[in-house]
C-alpha cells in the first residue's frame, strides 16, 4: 500500500503488487480517505475510485467493513502523511494473503481492506449477485474479478 495526504482531509493509496492466486493481482486500485473533522472519535470515510468485482464493494465505491462502521475505534487510525508499503511474501500460500508492511505501525483500516481484497466476506455483502457467485461457482466469480481487474486496474 502506498498513501500520500492530497487534500487537508483526503488520502489516496494504491495497492502495488499481487497476491497468489488473486484475482486483483497486478491491479492497482485506487480509493479515497476523508476524515471528518472528529477523527479519530469517528471513523473515515473510505471509497474506491477505481471499480472493482468484489462482494463487499459496490458500483459507488462503498466499502462494506465492520471496522469503518460499527466497530470503529479511536485506537484504528489511519496514519496521515506517512508511506507504507504493501508487497507479497514470496513464500506465500495460494490460499492465504500475507502482508509486509514497511512502516513503524501498522494502519489497521488499510490493512483491514486489503484483507477484505484476499478474503471477501460474502456474508455480509454489499452486492447480493456477487456474493452468491462467489458462494456458488468460485471459478466465475475469479475469472470475472480478473476481467475487472485488467479492464479498470491496470
Amino acid at each position: 500500500l502506498i498513501c500520500s495526504e492530497t487534500l487537508r482531509h483526503s488520502v489516496q493509496l494504491a495497492q502495488l503488487g499481487r497476491t497468489n492466486d488473486s484475482p486483483f493481482q497486478g491491479g492497482v486500485f485506487f480509493l479515497t480517505i476523508h476524515f471528518p473533522t472528529d477523527y479519530p472519535f469517528k471513523p473515515p470515510k473510505v471509497a474506491f475510485t477505481t471499480k472493482i468485482f468484489h462482494p463487499n464493494i459496490n458500483s459507488n465505491g462503498s466499502i462494506c467493513l465492520d471496522i469503518l462502521r460499527s466497530q470503529w475505534s479511536p485506537a484504528l487510525t489511519v496514519s496521515k502523511g506517512t508511506t507504507c508499503l504493501w508487497f507479497p511474501r514470496e513464500n506465500a500460500s495460494s490460499t492465504q494473503c500475507h502482508t509486509h508492511l514497511v512502516k513503524r505501525s501498522s494502519p489497521p483500516v488499510l490493512l483491514s481492506i486489503c484483507s477484505l481484497l484476499c478474503d471477501p466476506n460474502p456474508d455480509d455483502p454489499l452486492v447480493p449477485e456477487i456474493a452468491h457467485t462467489y458462494k456458488a461457482d468460485r471459478e466465475k466469480y475469479n475469472r470475472l474479478a480478473m476481467e475487472w481487474t485488467q479492464k479498470y486496474a491496470m
